[in-house]
């Protein structure tokens, strides 16, 4: 069960985690221009993690010695950074930043689809049953029609994204494990781990010190690590603890207008008219979901 706490704080805190996320996918996009994406996203782990840690130490506080925990600690590595930021930098190589978000914001439907199959806690109603009929609706619309049009290499970048959107969700979920522990613990033990899985991959793989990024790609891996990773997983791990896996996801549908306004002020990009449909539909299958159930007034005999 989610902590009680101050709820106008949590939520000012969920549209905060919102913000930072949504900037991330221009910084990506920028990011990947130059640098490669895996190593683009071992650097952002290991500068995030680096940051965490440092403040962790700054306020007294130790990461778990035990192997067991550390287990969780890589496997959620897994689901919450190294193979979702991998795919979505990579998809963004040939996709825009505003669809990256948009398609992402499938996280609180899968993350409800995994409560319901798997740890069964979360309750089927009408109106959840309609949420994830409209998120399926709108991102089958966005990609289904695109790839009818021949654009093979979309396809596949899109449903890297999607891929990307079902880790988040099962990290959601997974992420409650660590209630027990300040949330910037879990932050920094999960963002190392998976900078100890992606570092060896991109000195193998891209050498990195035969790459020249420019200095927008820099500017760009910074802000994404400090702001859009270090700040955004301590916020994230606090929110799984006081509002819960689906009620933390639900920053989805407001971090989407913000990732496609700042695609299309910075980069220049445009939202086609099938994507805004169905930006519409995930939206709308989101609230749906996040919404809370209405009270039934009982009369008085």
């Amino acid at each position: 069960m989610p902590a009680k706490t101050n709820q106008p704080t949590e939520l000012a805190l969920l549209l905060v985690l919102a913000t930072l996320w949504g900037a991330s996918y221009t910084f990506i996009k920028i990011g990947v221009e130059t640098i490669p994406p895996l190593t683009l996203i071992a650097m952002r782990t290991l500068i995030a993690g680096s940051i965490l840690l440092a403040v962790l130490r700054w306020r007294g506080l130790r990461l778990p010695l035990d192997v067991a925990t550390w287990g969780k600690f890589l496997f959620q590595a897994c689901l919450n950074s190294a193979i979702p930021f991998t795919l979505i930098a990579w998809a963004e190589r040939s996709i825009d930043a505003g669809l990256a978000a948009i398609l992402n914001s499938m996280t609180p439907i899968f993350a409800f689809l995994l409560t319901v199959l798997v740890t069964r806690h979360e309750q089927v109603t009408a109106r959840k049953l309609f949420g994830v009929v409209a998120g399926l609706a709108g991102v089958c619309l966005i990609i289904g029609v695109q790839a009818l049009n021949g654009l093979g290499d979309q396809l596949w970048a899109q449903l890297a994204v999607v891929a990307a959107t079902v880790c988040y969700a099962a990290a959601a979920t997974f992420g409650k494990s660590f209630g027990d522990f300040d949330p910037m613990v879990p932050a920094a033990g999960s963002l190392i781990s998976g900078a100890a899985i992606l570092m060896p991959l991109s000195l193998v793989i891209d050498r990195p010190w035969t790459l020249t990024p420019s200095m927008d790609s820099m500017l760009a891996l910074a802000a994404l690590s400090v702001f859009s990773t270090a700040l955004a997983f301590a916020i994230y791990f606090r929110l799984l603890r006081t509002l819960g896996s689906v009620a933390a996801t639900a920053q989805a549908y407001i971090r989407v207008p913000v990732g496609v306004a700042i695609g299309v002020v910075f980069l220049g990009e445009a939202v086609t008219t099938t994507a805004g449909i169905g930006l519409v539909c995930v939206i709308a299958g989101v609230v749906a979901m996040t919404m809370p159930a209405r009270k039934r007034a009982t009369i008085a005999a």
